[in-house]
């Protein structure tokens, strides 16, 4: 199932990205993607690249920022995730101080721990992913983050983020937390269809980042993602309708309650608060709500 896993090495002190990390691709729609944390500010800036239908790299350690640009032209033209990772190694003096995973379009990943990346340091390889970090808190921050990518079910988001949780409960980054990110690349996957950038979140300094990120991507979610059942939906009647129109009071949306029914000023008022909160691509227009939505309106009335 997993390439090798390599034995703690020391190298000589130098300002480098101490980070674990996730490339993966979903086999069920090809999505591609990297998450990422580290004791490193910003290392959404520079570990994690993808592109959709190409591959996901995740470039650390003595990190080589043109791995992302330069893997993904390589790939672009055909080769593979490990023929890639050849490529890459081959022209740099300082490989043996790299870190790097990739995954390509067909779901094949390869990756390299350089023999002078801090302890600890190593990678393991799955079924259409890469699991690598340095400078960690032992070999079972890269074991549980591949264990539990495995088992979880979801789709690829929901699997990086569980994955990299694990990372941290063995201890992670043994410096500490600084930031993280998430990167997922979908065709036209991005905002009205421009680009792939179907998921990009990042938290550039905080001190419990991964937490943060999960706060900032379920309003990313909100706002920009599809990703809930039909089962989610909620109908505008009864209590529900009471609450709506109880937060939207709260809020000044709305002067009063009607008692039952959802009359047109209410859904009017609720049309102005999706609007104003950015939730336009959560709109309904069949009596229903979704509950990611609900939810979020009462919590901001006080209500939840």
């Amino acid at each position: 199932m997993r390439n090798r896993m390599r034995s703690p090495v020391y190298c000589v002190a130098s300002p480098r990205l101490s980070t674990f990390s996730i490339v993966a691709r979903d086999a069920d729609n090809g999505d591609l993607g990297v998450v990422v944390q580290s004791k490193f500010p910003a290392v959404g800036a520079i570990v994690p690249s993808a592109a959709a239908g190409i591959g996901a790299i995740a470039s650390q350690a003595w990190a080589n920022s043109s791995y992302g640009r330069r893997g993904l032209a390589l790939m672009k033209k055909g080769l593979t995730a490990t023929q890639t990772l050849k490529g890459l190694l081959k022209s740099d003096k300082m490989a043996e101080h790299r870190q790097v995973g990739i995954v390509d379009s067909k779901g094949r990943a390869a990756a390299h721990t350089g023999s002078e990346c801090m302890e600890w340091a190593g990678h393991m390889v799955g079924k259409g992913y890469s699991c690598q970090g340095n400078i960690l808190a032992g070999e079972s921050v890269v074991t549980s983050m591949a264990e539990v990518f495995e088992q979880t079910e979801g789709d690829l988001i929901d699997r990086l983020f569980a994955g990299l949780k694990a990372g941290q409960a063995e201890g992670g980054d043994r410096r500490g937390m600084q930031s993280a990110a998430i990167l997922v690349v979908r065709d036209k996957g991005g905002y009205g269809g421009g680009n792939d950038r179907y998921v990009d979140v990042r938290v550039d300094d905080n001190p419990r980042p991964i937490e943060e990120l999960e706060r900032i991507f379920k309003i990313y979610e909100l706002c920009l993602l599809s990703r809930e059942p039909s089962t989610r939906l909620v109908r505008l009647e009864g209590d529900v309708a009471q609450k709506v129109q109880q937060a939207l009071v709260a809020l000044d949306y709305l002067t009063a309650v009607e008692k039952s029914g959802f009359p047109p000023e209410a859904a009017d008022a609720l049309q102005k608060y999706i609007n104003v909160s950015n939730f336009e691509n959560k709109l309904r227009s069949d009596g229903t709500i979704w509950r990611s939505v609900l939810e979020y309106l009462l919590n901001e009335a006080g209500l939840s």
